[in-house]
């Protein structure tokens, strides 16, 4: 199931489109359950899915004018680097598994390059892309976490 959301996740980014990376993205359902806020299903459409689009926009230039040359090798989770995050943190009613810095790793022009996803959640054992890029971000403007050459290196984070 992971290989297959992945992917969806890697089309996304090639074809600049949301709809296609959904698959991937942390569900609806799941998010409203975890969220103790007030209209969160709002919140999930108005903001992290609005900013998953950004991040998805941001990614697809970085892959510049032949996205289609580019294709995945690997999506690699620091499963080291997961943690609880406990119910009453950042606005959650209930926990949940993170992992922060995980790596995209895709092939162009014969170079290994890599980014990174800033925050997956795990829900019922698989795991989700809840933030592709920032975090926390001070404009309305999409984010790559981390572009690099090569496979990357993923370090532990305390996000949630």
């Amino acid at each position: 199931m992971f290989q297959t959301e992945m992917a969806a996740l890697w089309e996304g980014v090639v074809t600049n489109s949301v709809q296609t990376a959904l698959p991937a993205f942390f569900p609806e359902g799941a998010y409203v359950q975890v969220k103790d806020i007030s209209s969160s299903e709002a919140d999930y459409s108005n903001r992290l899915v609005a900013e998953f689009g950004l991040d998805l926009g941001a990614a697809h230039q970085l892959l510049g004018s032949d996205p289609e040359s580019a294709s995945l090798v690997e999506v690699l989770v620091p499963q080291q680097y997961a943690h609880w995050i406990p119910p009453g943190t950042c606005e959650n009613g209930i926990g949940y598994d993170e992992v922060a810095n995980s790596r995209v790793v895709y092939e162009q022009g014969g170079q290994t390059r890599s980014f990174g996803i800033a925050s997956m959640i795990s829900w019922r054992g698989v795991w989700y892309v809840v933030h592709l890029g920032a975090i926390d971000r001070s404009t309305d403007q999409g984010a790559v976490e981390d572009p690099e050459t090569g496979d990357g290196i993923s370090v532990p984070s305390s996000t949630c």
